[in-house]
């Protein structure tokens, strides 16, 4: 406002002509497109394709390049990356602290792809580890929410989160899961809860105590899907129990915080997340009771019920929207 305000008071003067001024107005009414989050897209997908083809062609030349030579050139490309990360990051401080450049972002990610790869090709080859998985999942755990943490990056954390969570279902047991899923369906609900609700508790502690606070929307993020995933889970599950109801309730009450908490941070993302898992919860138990009826008429019921909770569904989350701006 304060260069158009000149340039006006510029042509007043005479100093600028009015075709010099006709310009600026016509620059000023069509600004430059930001294509930042476009170039980053692309740098990250560059780095994980490169990450799979150095994969694909040492999965095809094993024969002829030696488990060993693989090995080092993938700790030398893992150590090469973190040396010039440490020698460039910034002093660590509890605040969001700014990448020292984009080369270094993806270095980092680079070195930490290079490193899980190295792990995993030790652990398929030659059995490090042996048969504790869940140490050959919590070593990579602790690097990457230290690397994290220690160079302020929200793609490593996604990482270690997801890397958690592996560690976790370890203990599930996946294999007894698919083949039986009465024994393994309830480990795997408990398991999938405690750790929602761990990041959920991960993410309100790092406000609380200004530790990396800008981290608490992965937190919560991966918390909430988790929680809410398993909760329904839970519910399907018991589906032909009488207390299955339960597994509902506990949604609707973890829904409820999480609303309050979107209202507070003003997200609507997670306010739609709340929405869409309450509807899903809500019309499943519509359907179990309206399917205990046998006649012709419970899948007009149905239909009827579908038809009208869409348009409410939609008129809700046009008023969240407006709530959320105005808040």
């Amino acid at each position: 406002m304060m260069n158009s305000d000149l340039y006006e008071t510029l042509f007043e003067e005479g100093c600028i002509r009015k075709e010099t001024l006709d310009n600026i107005r016509d620059k000023r009414s069509r600004p430059l497109f930001s294509l930042h989050w476009e170039l980053k897209t692309l740098l990250y997908l560059g780095v994980m394709l490169l990450s799979t083809g150095l994969g694909i062609l040492i999965y095809k030349n094993i024969d002829t390049i030696g488990h060993q030579v693989i090995l080092a050139f993938i700790a030398a490309t893992s150590l090469g990356c973190f040396y010039f990360c440490f020698r460039h990051k910034s002093p660590f401080k509890k605040e969001k602290v700014k990448a020292p450049s984009t080369l270094f972002d993806y270095l980092l990610l680079l070195a930490c792809l290079s490193f899980l790869s190295f792990l995993g090709y030790l652990q398929f080859q030659y059995g490090v580890f042996g048969n504790n998985y869940g140490l050959a999942t919590f070593i990579p755990m602790l690097v990457l929410f230290y690397v994290a943490y220690d160079f302020d990056h929200l793609g490593i954390l996604s990482m270690a989160i997801t890397n958690l969570g592996i560690w976790a279902g370890i203990s599930v047991n996946p294999l007894t899961l698919v083949s039986n899923i009465d024994q393994g369906g309830r480990p795997l609900i408990l398991t999938g809860i405690a750790l929602g609700i761990f990041l959920i508790a991960a993410a309100f502690l790092s406000e609380r105590f200004n530790i990396k606070k800008h981290f608490h929307f992965s937190y919560t993020h991966f918390g909430t899907q988790l929680t809410f995933i398993a909760l329904l889970y839970g519910y399907f599950h018991d589906f032909e129990q009488e207390g299955s109801i339960l597994w509902v309730v506990l949604l609707f009450a973890f829904a409820w915080y999480i609303y309050r908490d979107a209202l507070t941070h003003k997200s609507f993302y997670f306010v739609l997340l709340c929405v869409v898992y309450t509807y899903i919860s809500f019309s499943a138990v519509v359907v179990r009771y309206l399917l205990k009826g046998h006649d012709i008429g419970v899948f007009y019921l149905a239909g009827i019920y579908f038809i009208g909770s869409a348009v409410m569904f939609i008129k809700l989350l046009i008023h969240l929207n407006k709530k959320v701006k105005a808040l």
